[in-house]
């Protein structure tokens, strides 16, 4: 199940008895418990930490009927920590009964399997697992923790947002926090903060503040978010394409005071431009077209994006971006000589560039 499907049922009144929130997206899973918490009295939310309880002393508590209110949440994060470790993991590998694991152990899937049969009337378990992603070296430890908890039915997969779902939501954070975003330093935001959602939602809040009103633009952002090198290497992108040598240089001096890996935003750019001449290549006259033309080769392109690339093809004629390949080739094998002074490099780089 979604987040979304599963607070359509939460707002009408039919959560489920015990849930098991899966994966490290951190905005939606803040969601969810505010939204739930929300239906419970004030003081009926119970939270426990599997690296400080047990499975057994979270289910005692479960079963345990409050005097002061017939409807609780009961919160539990740290959900991996009670899965088997050494010889019981080694154990669990090779056979596993009925309810998944090593089902006899008084705080293993047994216990929980045999809760879930007969929860507690106005009790909600919720089990947050958000240690391990779906994908790379933490896929099988993500595996291993949703089969201990398999005997529960309810479970909400809470995904790394995609950069253009990201957009999307900071777009709807920004609408109610009132904040006006530039184009350019919406992408900007979502790309500095890698499509954190619960981050650029801390950030947005700070923008109101900052913005008092006005249009935030890229500028804006770089001076604020609190990775502001990698904000400023956007920037630097940013002033390329628009051909503003003084802007550039003014970045490349925030970013070589600020102890910035400059090889780093080298790389930034050489995406950019080549992304650039690819348009043109294939004759491409529009962001739109940019767009489907990109994500049918299945680079992740949303609009505001395909427009940055859009205008850096426009402002940049076919010659001129080869020349910029070139001119990246030559600054990447500078950068790797021996003992090369990296601004003055980079500084040649973006003077023969602008020219």
């Amino acid at each position: 199940m979604t987040s979304a499907q599963l607070l359509a049922r939460v707002k009408k009144g039919a959560a489920p008895a015990v849930l098991l929130l899966l994966g490290p997206e951190a905005y939606q899973r803040s969601r969810i418990k505010r939204e739930m918490a929300a239906l419970v009295p004030e003081g009926a939310v119970t939270e426990h930490d599997l690296t400080q309880v047990t499975l057994a002393e979270v289910l005692d508590d479960a079963r345990s009927l409050s005097l002061f209110a017939a409807d609780r949440l009961i919160w539990v994060a740290n959900a991996e920590a009670a899965l088997p470790r050494g010889r019981a993991a080694a154990a669990e590998e090779e056979g596993e009964t009925e309810t998944g694991g090593s089902g006899g152990a008084a705080s293993g899937p047994g216990a929980l399997a045999a809760y879930v049969r007969d929860p507690t009337p106005g009790a909600v378990l919720v089990f947050e697992a958000s240690r391990y992603d779906f994908e790379g070296d933490d896929k099988r430890k993500l595996e291993r923790a949703a089969k201990f908890y398999s005997a529960i039915a309810d479970v909400v997969e809470l995904r790394r947002m995609a950069a253009q779902e990201a957009r999307r939501e900071a777009e709807v954070l920004a609408a109610q926090a009132g904040v006006s975003l530039d184009a350019d330093a919406l992408d900007l935001l979502v790309e500095a903060l890698a499509a954190d959602l619960a981050r650029i939602a801390v950030e947005i809040e700070k923008l109101a503040l900052y913005a008092g009103g006005r249009k935030v633009e890229v500028d804006d952002i770089a001076a604020l978010v609190p990775d502001a090198r990698a904000s400023s290497i956007f920037a630097l992108v940013h002033a390329l394409g628009r051909r503003d040598r003084a802007r550039a240089l003014e970045i490349l001096d925030t970013l070589t005071r600020e102890g910035e890996y400059l090889p780093l935003a080298l790389a930034f750019l050489s995406t950019q431009f080549r992304l650039a001449l690819a348009a043109r290549e294939a004759g491409l006259k529009s962001a739109g077209q940019i767009q489907g033309h990109f994500t049918r080769l299945g680079i992740p392109m949303w609009g505001s994006r395909a427009e940055q690339v859009y205008q850096t093809a426009a402002k940049f004629g076919q010659p001129q971006l080869e020349r910029a390949m070139k001119l990246i080739f030559e600054t990447d094998r500078g950068l790797r000589d021996a003992r090369p002074d990296d601004r003055v490099v980079m500084e040649q780089f973006i003077l023969k560039l602008v020219s």
